[in-house]
């Protein structure tokens, strides 16, 4: 069983190399569970878990709800608890989900989603591409300088070299698809800037940024990174491009996520997937029970 140490440590070497990952840990454990307070595990968008936060049921349902938060960015208590019912009960902030496999007692397990943050790339050494720079940081975002090439999950390219390098930035980051692309100019330069690459408005902000009548590089910074924000798309359930596949397990009913190592057992031409070994073997043992219940 991998250490909390070790697994806190693993935690911080996927936050260095911007990979997403749900951080479960078990917050209260009703007897006879085998899971303990302050046990914790690491869930990975591919299913894979790292850790130990209950047996294959319990671990089974972190997965799921883990993969779930991977795509909206929140956070939430999860409740499992050994009664069967129907379905989940989802309340502010907490997810009930009865599992009867469970062998007694019941688990909370708070599950912490981790993504990477903003990533913008700043152009330019100029005072406002400084203050670009300590005002995203102070943002909490992930701040780069003179990016090249461009990091393929780049959030936003900000541009303010007074034309130093532009024209090869502002091209890169549109062919790119970066999400924002602003260029600190006047109109007028900005505009033939966009005419010469042949670029549009909507692809290029220029003048960056919102006018709220900034004077300074730090209020300039403030305007433009408003303006990133309020062009950021607000539809939920896009924080990481996650959409698991689900099925539910005809012994149990619970729903399960369909990763690579997910048991599954096909009958009659039909796949099946089981939360664990239990259901997996009661199924293969008798699976006329199940298929016309």
């Amino acid at each position: 069983m991998t250490s909390r140490l070790a697994l806190l440590a693993q935690a911080d070497s996927l936050r260095a190399s911007r990979r997403p990952f749900v951080l479960a840990t078990v917050v209260r454990a009703q007897r006879p569970t085998s899971a303990k307070p302050g046990d914790c595990a690491l869930v990975l968008p591919d299913g894979t878990i790292e850790g130990f936060v209950g047996g294959d049921c319990a671990e089974s349902t972190v997965r799921l709800q883990g993969i779930r938060l991977l795509g909206t960015g929140e956070s939430t208590l999860l409740r499992i608890t050994p009664e069967a019912g129907p379905g989940e009960r989802v309340e502010e902030g907490v997810v009930t989900v009865g599992n009867p496999c469970l062998s007694g007692g019941a688990l909370e397990i708070f599950l912490e989603a981790q993504l990477p943050p903003v990533l913008v790339v700043v152009h330019g050494d100029a005072p406002v591409a400084r203050a670009l720079v300590s005002v995203g940081r102070a943002l909490g975002y992930d701040v780069r300088t003179e990016a090249d090439p461009l990091p393929e999950d780049a959030n936003a390219v900000l541009v303010a070299s007074h034309g130093r390098g532009e024209d090869t930035v502002l091209k890169a980051a549109a062919a790119a698809g970066i999400d924002y692309i602003g260029l600190i100019a006047s109109h007028r330069r900005g505009t033939a800037v966009l005419d010469g690459l042949q670029l549009d408005a909507d692809v290029v902000h220029t003048p960056a940024g919102f006018d709220i009548g900034a004077r300074t590089p730090e209020e300039i910074a403030v305007s433009v990174y408003a303006e990133m924000i309020a062009a950021r798309p607000r539809e939920p359930g896009h924080a990481f491009d996650v959409e698991p596949a689900e099925a539910v397990d005809p012994v149990c009913g619970m729903n399960v996520a369909l990763t690579a190592d997910a048991l599954r057992l096909t009958h009659d031409g039909r796949p099946y997937h089981f939360c664990g070994p239990g259901c997996h073997q009661a199924f293969a043992d008798d699976p006329g029970r199940y298929v016309h219940a």
